[in-house]
């Protein structure tokens, strides 16, 4: 792969996970539950982290890191679209955009995964997916738990 089409795919994530960190942040900032508002949070200053990771790699590379969380790609427009639905609506609901969002992020990882990166590129990508889709599933477990708990 060469290295345009390198940096490209990462800026691509770039714009992913910073749409994930506002996602979170603004899913925190509308859940009523104070779990859910630590988690939130958390998983908010994690997508930062992957964010500085790839700029540092795209970087390395000699291109220019994206500055902005939204876009070209239609990728990750399902965070774009969640971020304004979330105020007023109840936790459950909330956590349902959330994972509406981490489907996007985990089929846009599962995508650039396929593509053959370097191998230096690649475990850091890796290690990023296996905490997105861990994410995910943390997220639809809540999800899960919230609409059981709902219904008694």
């Amino acid at each position: 792969m060469d290295n345009k089409k390198v940096i490209s795919t990462l800026n691509d994530l770039i714009e992913i996970c910073r749409d994930g960190q506002i996602g979170f942040k603004e899913a925190a900032d509308n859940v009523k539950s104070p779990d859910f508002k630590t988690f939130f949070n958390q998983m908010s200053v994690e997508r930062g982290q992957f964010v500085g990771e790839l700029q540092t790699e795209v970087r390395r590379l000699g291109g220019d890191p994206e500055k902005s969380g939204s876009a070209a790609g239609t990728l990750h427009r399902a965070w774009m679209n969640i971020r304004g639905t979330l105020t007023g609506k109840d936790d459950h609901a909330i956590l349902s955009e959330c994972e509406r969002g981490e489907d996007s992020a985990v089929n846009a990882y599962q995508d650039v995964l396929k593509l053959g990166l370097p191998t230096n590129i690649l475990s850091t990508i890796q290690r990023q997916f296996q905490s997105i889709k861990q994410t995910h599933d943390r997220v639809k477990q809540m999800r899960d738990s919230k609409a059981a708990t709902s219904r008694r």
